[in-house]
């Protein structure tokens, strides 16, 4: 058993933290970048505006050469929100989360457009309980475009089910938050040395602007 700056060496000489690589076709996933998340004063909320400043750019190219992009919400429908099962039980902010409700809506910094898919769901990963699957292969899609938050839970939640279903799951470091910094960084190292490729902002442009996915397919 290892800590704190020995990891990163003993995964490597594991044979943890191979590359994935980025494929020929991707989407771009923003996860739960809703009010109720992104603002501070609201019981799940946090500050993200660095994580929002980082997700306008790749909203941009995504739109200009016609890459899917894809925004999930978490919304309840049901009187005490029962269709949240037992996780209600471990969160009381889950409350906020009702249809109609402020809190359940896109965060309006985010330039979402109406060929942008809005994504329903109830639990953690985007995968669960959605016809995301569906939703990226009848595109052809082969590797998903992560941001959202939050770092520890529906991201990782979705990078982890990403891979299990065949996608190529690619972490936008800048573009991802939390409401625990610790966490953050955790969940960022396992996901790179397990599940993921942690990319930077930057490589992650470069490869938008100059993949030729966005052709028909």
């Amino acid at each position: 058993m290892t800590s704190g700056k020995d990891d990163e060496e003993f995964f490597r000489q594991r044979g943890f933290g191979i590359k994935i690589g980025f494929g020929e076709r991707p989407a771009l996933i923003v996860i739960d970048m809703l009010r109720g998340f992104t603002d501070p004063a609201m019981p799940l909320g946090a500050s993200l505006d660095s994580e929002i400043e980082a997700q306008k750019p790749l909203l941009e190219v995504a739109h200009q050469r016609d890459i899917p992009v894809i925004f999930s919400t978490v919304m309840y429908e049901e009187a005490d929100i029962r269709d949240a099962g037992i996780w209600a039980l471990k969160q009381k902010g889950a409350r906020t989360l009702t249809a109609g409700s402020d809190a359940v809506k896109v965060d309006p910094r985010l330039a979402m457009q109406p060929s942008d898919i809005l994504l329903v769901k109830k639990y953690a990963s985007c995968f669960f309980g959605t016809d995301l699957i569906s939703r990226l292969n009848s595109r052809r899609i082969d590797t998903l475009i992560i941001t959202g938050c939050t770092t520890s839970g529906c991201v990782r939640a979705t990078a982890v089910d990403a891979v299990q279903n065949g996608f190529r799951p690619m972490v936008v470091r800048e573009a991802v938050g939390d409401r625990s910094k610790a966490a953050h960084e955790q969940s960022l190292f396992d996901l790179n040395a397990k599940y993921a490729d942690v990319v930077t902002l930057d490589e992650t442009l470069h490869y938008l602007k100059t993949v030729g996915h966005n052709r028909p397919a």
